[in-house]
């Protein structure tokens, strides 16, 4: 990344001098702690004036429909204080003066308005553009007292300068080398703003992606790693239905040879009826053969049903571990912040979903791609109809691909080839030489009650290796 240097806050400056004097501050917004938005009229026009004191992307610009929809802002529902501050003092209150300091990142607004008790004041909202140091204050330019800042400074972050409520407002020390900090200016080709909007919007997006994709990863990852474990515990845990049933002969063995051994043994020797070989069965020499007997049925009955919940646990945690690696994949091939913001969601959005699920028209045919496990289930539960055809990679995370068969028409294998194709290029697989690609009819697949969302079982399929 390139600073934002004094050079081009200075073109800036040119290029916006004639609307900002004059401009009457109609709305302040406040999105973090970090972003401000003043929107400002003048000329019979409104701008949003954006202001960035982020350490990795401090500038200031006005936004476009473009760089505002990039930076993907969204406002809190409670404003911060310094937002309300702002409010309170600059809100409809006109620019009488813009100012930068000879060689420096600072942008000075002042204003003139009245105090609490009908007096003027003259104000300046300081915005300075200095890496870390980077920082937004508003103070009285009659008594130089700081009225706010973005970010109170205190003596344990600065030695050099504090700034908080109630202190006096000077400026910050000036550089040795300023020439150090020239960068995006010798960059800059036509306008200013726009330059400067389109440069910082493309690089917040991308890093918003990264950081989003990143922290959905971890958390993703942490996740699978636990069911993982789970299941390979369990499967531990899990005894063969050949142990299992062994209890049961035990049990069957002793009532069969309860007349010929005597009760409260530590073992009897009996012959398997199964093989016709001698066998030892250990008994509690405290118990009754009978109840030794019991001892084992009640053994088998427990392993048993142990089992079955085992097993359904074993299911639901499997059908879980696939939802997970689904998710894993979806977000790593996500190319947008609103595609991984929908992974994100607890609720199904329906008008999100179909506005994201792909549709394409091949061959006069109508085919839809999901790019998540909502569109995915979007698809199964919304859009596919019975003589529709579904397609899926076999064994491996990818989107549900859904060909619609429209009254007169009817699949071929081109079509066919098409989809699968398109079933391959959107899956964990699209790197494979041969992946395999199951469809079958729509209606011959169902969503389970309760089931993750993209999860179906399905019969009657065929299957296609694409390489």
């Amino acid at each position: 990344m390139i600073n934002f240097d004094y050079k081009i806050l200075e073109e800036f400056i040119k290029e916006n001098r004639d609307f900002l004097l004059g401009a009457c501050v109609r709305k302040v917004q406040q999105p973090s702690r970090q972003e401000l938005i003043l929107t400002m009229r003048n000329k019979g026009e409104n701008r949003k004036f954006y202001i960035n004191i982020n350490p990795q992307f401090f500038h200031v610009c006005f936004m476009s429909e473009k760089g505002e929809k990039l930076r993907h802002i969204k406002l809190p529902q409670k404003p911060p204080m310094f937002c309300m501050l702002l409010r309170k003092y600059i809100e409809n209150v006109r620019v009488i003066n813009i100012c930068q300091p000879k060689e420096e990142r600072i942008l000075e607004f002042y204003f003139k308005t009245l105090d609490e008790t009908g007096e003027d004041i003259s104000l300046c909202l300081s915005i300075e553009l200095m890496g870390k140091h980077s920082n937004v204050i508003l103070y009285n330019f009659d008594t130089n007292m700081i009225i706010g800042c973005m970010h109170n400074v205190g003596a344990e972050k600065s030695r050099m300068r504090e700034l908080f409520g109630g202190l006096p407002y000077v400026y910050p020390p000036r550089r040795k080398a300023n020439i150090d900090f020239i960068g995006l200016s010798e960059r800059l080709t036509g306008y200013a703003n726009e330059f400067i909007d389109n440069y910082f919007s493309k690089l917040q997006y991308e890093e918003k992606l990264s950081s989003l994709k990143n922290g959905l990863l971890t958390k993703t990852k942490i996740e699978l790693k636990k069911v993982n474990n789970t299941l390979e515990k369990l499967k531990q845990k899990q005894k063969t239905q050949e142990s299992i049933n062994l209890y049961r002969k035990k049990g069957d063995l002793i009532m069969s040879n309860l007349y010929n051994n005597k009760d409260f043994q530590k073992y009897i020797d009996v012959s398997d009826y199964e093989t016709g070989t001698s066998i030892r069965i250990d008994l509690d020499g405290r118990k009754t053969l009978k109840e030794n007997a019991n001892q084992f049925y009640k053994l088998y009955n427990k392993a048993k049903t142990s089992n079955q919940k085992g097993e359904e646990l074993l299911t639901e945690l499997t059908e879980h571990q696939r939802f997970l690696e689904e998710k894993i994949f979806f977000i790593e091939n996500a190319s947008d912040i609103e595609d991984l913001e929908e992974i994100t969601e607890e609720q199904v959005i329906e008008k999100s979903q179909r506005g994201k699920v792909t549709e394409l028209v091949i061959d006069g045919y109508r085919v839809y791609v999901g790019h998540n496990s909502r569109q995915n289930d979007y698809i199964v539960s919304k859009i596919g109809r019975k003589e529709d055809i579904w397609f899926h990679t076999r064994l491996c995370a990818g989107s549900h691909v859904l060909l619609r068969i429209e009254s007169g028409q009817a699949e071929n294998d081109k079509i066919i080839f098409e989809c699968a194709k398109m079933a391959k290029m959107n899956s964990a697989g699209k790197e494979s030489s041969k992946v395999g690609v199951i469809y079958t009819k729509f209606k011959n697949i169902k969503k389970p009650p309760g089931a993750n969302l993209g999860y179906v079982i399905y019969k009657g399929e065929r299957e296609i290796i694409i390489d």
